[in-house]
Order: C-alpha cells, then structure tokens, then sequence
C-alpha cells in the first residue's frame, strides 16, 4: 500500500470531519462530561491514524488503527447512550453510529492491507 503522508489518507479525512460533526453536534450542551468524552473518543480517531502513520512501521501503524478502531467503538457506544438520554437526537445519533461502522470497517481493510505488505 502506498501513500505519502496519512493526510492522504480517505479515512483519516473522513475520521476529521466525524471530529468535527461531533463536536458541532455538543457545541451548546451543558452535559460536560459527557460532551467531552465524545468528542474525545471522536479525535482519537484520526489522532490514532495520524501517529501511527508517523511511526515508521508498519507494525506500529497497524497497532494504532487498532486503536482508532477502538475508539471508533466507544464513539458508537456513546452515540447509542446519548440518544437514550435524549441528549441527541435519533437522527443525529444514528449518522454518528452509521459513520463510525463504516470508519472501523475501513480501518479493518486497511489493517489487512498493511498486514499482508509487511
């Protein structure tokens, strides 16, 4: 697999703009603690492709996409909490769970693609 920087990268982009469409979605709540671990959770994600990336290996690469498959995860689960609390709406929960599957399940085919060049 080649690339020249992660920034190149679809998921990474697409793993920044979910960052930034939680965080708008949590602009103007007052639930603090919950607010911020989602868009914690949510910039792990490309935060984790990123370092990886920059590690120069692609073992080390593949443990982070690891990880951000992880937080991707915990995203989703958060989404599903938060539209139970009515802290979000079905609607907006719903695209964050979408988004995030299909996230982990490029991350899943890239994972394969760095392991079998190594």
């Amino acid at each position: 697999m080649s690339y020249h920087s992660f920034e190149d990268l679809e998921v990474w982009k697409r793993g920044c703009q979910l960052s930034v469409d939680v965080y708008e979605l949590f602009r103007g709540s007052k639930e603090f603690a919950f607010r911020d671990q989602m868009i914690r959770s949510s910039l792990s994600i490309p935060s984790n492709i990123a370092e990886g990336a920059e590690r120069g290996s692609n073992a080390d690469f593949i443990r982070f996409l690891h990880y951000s498959k992880g937080s991707s995860a915990e995203l989703r689960t958060q989404a599903h909490i938060a539209e139970r609390l009515r802290l979000i709406s079905d609607e907006a929960a719903q695209s964050v769970v979408r988004e995030s599957r299909e996230l982990s399940s490029r991350l899943h085919s890239l994972i394969g693609r760095l392991g079998s060049s190594a």
